[in-house]
């Protein structure tokens, strides 16, 4: 990963939408806020809406070098896989997370 990182081309796609700007990208993609009644049911809806994405033929390594993924997108899965397992081995796309914890140190890469 970190070699396409370093040579690769292509566009970091931003899939990192977190409570806060959640309500407003379902609203652009035609779901109002009546269509879910708690937190959950919005982020079902949200990484239902991410992995439309993702899944998609135009959504590849060709065009993409990075994807940045909100948290929970990260412990959920795509095609039976986990969401990083599946940009990288399906898409060629590297995955990342945004950290969001500010009271939590940040996680450091192995080596």
């Amino acid at each position: 990963m970190l070699a396409r990182i370093k040579t690769g081309k292509g566009f970091i796609a931003a899939l990192d939408q977190s409570g806060g700007s959640t309500p407003k990208a379902l609203r652009l993609y035609g779901i109002e806020e009546s269509a879910y009644s708690d937190d959950a049911e919005m982020f079902d809806l949200i990484h239902q809406m991410r992995t439309r994405i993702i899944t998609s033929p135009v959504f590849n390594g060709e065009r993409i070098l990075a994807s940045i993924l909100f948290e929970q997108t990260m412990d959920r899965q795509i095609a039976g896989m986990g969401s990083a397992e599946y940009l990288w081995t399906q898409k060629h796309v590297v995955p990342s997370s945004r950290w969001t914890k500010a009271s939590s140190p940040r996680p450091t890469a192995p080596g």
